[in-house]
């Protein structure tokens, strides 16, 4: 690829950045966090582009014969930087989704230590509104025992279960998306039966029951559902 069409790869990376952190859109590949770091990245990607493109586009000497002969035989070269193009703009015109459901059923839920946790009581007030990585914690760690006589709020994206039911599931980052880990929660009576990929506010009581991961045994608590409603995907999809 020629020093012009590397040149525009990079500004179309750094704008795709930049649009993607402006809109939010950023917060389907890393932590919110990250943010100054990835504005930062992007303006060096610009700059960078724009510094590159003014110099090509300045008139140098030289032997135009031997500029045409490079033309000539670097031409299939240049039909490759156009198609390595596609990608940056791609991205620039089209967001991929979030993680959701299908990583679920594709990765092991996150609940895999074995020891035993006291976790402190839960604030007063019902519902108490814990996340699911929360829930999951105190249900299996803790044994429930904070979790009793408690109603329970829980929001997250419905997949499918081992047992071939809706579960409650949800995305956990330690960075960005590459390293995107489920936490899955199972669901008993007034269950939403919905698509894959729809988001639910869910309000029930623990109980205790629970499952086998059979993609990594771990564990999987289950929450006896009172109600639900549908809602629209947060803007922060990940935990």
């Amino acid at each position: 690829m020629n020093r012009p069409a590397q040149a525009v790869v990079m500004l179309l990376l750094g704008g795709a950045i930049l649009r993607a952190t402006w809109t939010d859109a950023y917060l389907r590949y890393v932590k919110q966090g990250l943010r100054p770091l990835l504005i930062a990245a992007a303006l060096l990607l610009v700059a960078a582009a724009v510094m590159t493109l003014r110099y090509e586009l300045r008139d140098q000497p030289g032997d135009r014969s031997e500029r045409d002969d490079d033309h000539h035989h670097g031409r299939s070269g240049h039909k490759v930087g156009w198609l390595l193009r596609l990608p940056a703009l791609g991205l620039l015109m089209i967001a991929p989704p979030a993680l959701g459901a299908d990583t679920v059923a594709r990765a092991g839920s996150a609940l895999t230590r074995t020891e035993e946790i006291a976790y402190p009581p839960l604030r007063p007030g019902d519902p108490a509104k814990l996340t699911l990585l929360e829930y999951g914690y105190r249900a299996i760690y803790d044994e429930g025992r904070t979790l009793r006589g408690r109603e329970i709020e829980l929001t997250g994206f419905i997949a499918t279960g081992p047992d071939g039911q809706p579960m409650l599931a949800r995305i956990i980052l330690a960075c960005c998306a590459a390293d995107g880990v489920p936490i899955k929660i199972g669901l008993r009576g007034d269950v939403p039966r919905l698509p894959s990929d729809s988001w639910v506010q869910v309000r029930g009581r623990w109980i205790p029951h629970t499952a086998k991961d059979r993609i990594n045994d771990s564990h999987i608590p289950y929450l006896e559902v009172d109600s639900w409603q549908r809602i629209r995907p947060p803007t922060e999809q990940y935990e």
